[in-house]
This record gives structure tokens, C-alpha cells and sequence, in this order.
């Protein structure tokens, strides 16, 4: 069965593909409307996809019930779960990659980290399972939007999320694990080369001539400097979604 092809776009050959937390929308926060006319805008220039490290239910509160629609790729937990035109593509799972084993000393190890963490609050959600990796957040997922924006300025002064990836690293140098920071409150765990540059295995018979990413977490550790400096992309480091839009419109239009 053939598939869609993209040939009613100007640039059929080009594609965008972004972050979302602090690049299509303010962390965990709604997509402003001004977002949304410029993707639609340029989606009829090239074709569009994000990439985010969340779930997709996550993704659709911040994108909008109509994200199926809205983009033509939709990479979530990037890109193990997938969709193409509004259809789901092969999914993988870090369960059993990493076998019920290794990923119980894995996640009891991290919960007893965090218990001895001395930080000003705690919530709750420490270990968010997800398809292809699992969330950790040392104050946790159920923090509200004021107490994520605390814990991400003492963070910036303290180092804690990048103490705890260290010592993950030290003690789990065994498995093939990546520890990846992104967002404002947590960092996610997955299997080296399931990072953001797997959704390009869902891109790579399309044959796109350029591949443009744009990402705010470019810095190395941050969970878009894989696919930033990938050698087949054309990285973009924005610090919020104005300077996106901004640079859409220099590029684009």
C-alpha cells in the first residue's frame, strides 16, 4: 500500500523537526497560538514534526487535541512511539531491553538517591515509567508550576541533577544507558542510541534532502544535543519559542 507523499509542500525535500518544552511552548505549557498560525504557515513550505522525550499524553496537553493533525510526524519518547500523518508507527520498549533485573536495581538505587537528597521539597512522581525510558525528577513530576520554577533556579546554582547523572554513570557503567537533562525538573534514562536522533529512523526512506531540528537543550548533556549535532541535520539552538518563531521567519519566510 502506498503511502502519502509530502509533494504538495513548496520544499518537499525539507523537513523541521522540533523540541517541545522551551522551543514550540514554554515548559509544560501550552503552544501560544502565534506558534501554531506559524506552523501552519510553514507547513505549507516544508513538512513539520516535533521530537519530545514525553509521553504523548503529555504532548497533547501542550500541543493541542488536534497535534495528529496539526504536524505530520509526531515523535514521542523520542520517536519510540511515533506517528506519521495521524498513523502509528513501530513502537519499542526499554522494559524489555533492560530486563525486570537490572531495571529493579536501576530504580532502587535512584529512589534511595533521591531519599537522601537534601533539597528544600519533595512531591511526588520521582520515576515516571514510560515506553522507551523512564523520567526522573528529584522533586517530582506533581510539583506545581511555581515550585518547578524554584527547583529549576536552585538547580542552575547547585548541580543536582548533574551530580545524580554522574553518579549514574559511575554505577551503572555496565549497561548501555544514556542520562539525558532536559526540561526544568528531571532527566530521562534510555538505552544509548535512543536518544532524539532515533525518530530519523522514521524519516530515512522519505529521503529529505534537509533536516532542520530546533531545540533549546543543545548543550552537551542536554537531551537535544544528539540530534543537534547529528551530521545528517541542520541543528538550531533557540532559548525560547520567540526566538524560534524568529528564526522560522528568517529562514522561511
Amino acid at each position: 500500500m502506498s503511502t502519502p507523499s509530502f509533494s504538495d509542500r513548496k520544499k518537499p525535500d525539507t523537513i523541521c523537526l522540533f523540541d517541545v518544552d522551551g522551543t514550540l511552548s514554554p515548559a509544560r505549557l501550552s503552544m501560544s497560538d502565534e506558534m501554531r498560525a506559524l506552523l501552519q504557515k510553514l507547513r505549507k513550505e516544508v513538512v513539520i514534526g516535533f521530537v519530545g522525550g514525553s509521553d504523548f499524553s503529555k504532548q497533547y496537553e501542550q500541543l493541542g487535541s488536534t497535534v495528529l493533525e496539526d504536524f505530520d510526524y509526531c515523535f514521542s519518547e523520542n520517536g519510540l512511539t511515533a506517528y506519521r500523518l495521524g498513523k502509528p508507527l513501530a513502537t519499542q520498549s526499554f522494559i524489555k531491553w533492560i530486563g525486570d533485573e537490572e531495571y529493579n536495581k536501576l530504580v532502587n538505587y535512584i529512589l534511595r538517591y533521591i531519599a537522601d537528597m537534601d533539597i528544600p521539597k519533595k512531591r511526588g512522581t520521582f520515576i515516571e515509567f514510560r515506553n522507551g525510558m523512564i523520567n526522573v525528577s528529584p522533586i517530582g513530576r506533581n510539583c506545581s508550576q511555581e515550585e518547578r520554577i524554584e527547583f529549576n533556579k536552585l538547580d542552575d546554582i547547585k548541580g543536582y541533577r548533574t551530580k545524580f547523572v554522574q553518579d549514574l554513570r559511575a554505577n551503572f557503567s555496565h549497561l548501555d544507558l544514556t542520562f539525558s537533562i532536559g526540561g526544568q525538573i528531571s532527566f530521562d534514562v534510555f538505552p544509548t542510541g535512543w536518544d532524539k536522533t532515533y525518530c530519523l529512523r522514521h524519516i530515512k526512506e522519505e529521503g529529505f534532502k534537509n533536516v532542520h531540528f530546533f531545540g533549546d537543550k543543545t548543550y552537551q548533556g542536554g537531551n537535544d544535543y544528539e540530534i543537534y549535532t547529528h551530521p545528517e541535520v541542520i541543528g538550531h539552538s533557540v532559548k525560547d519559542p520567540q526566538e524560534t518563531m524568529k528564526q522560522l521567519n528568517e529562514l522561511f519566510f
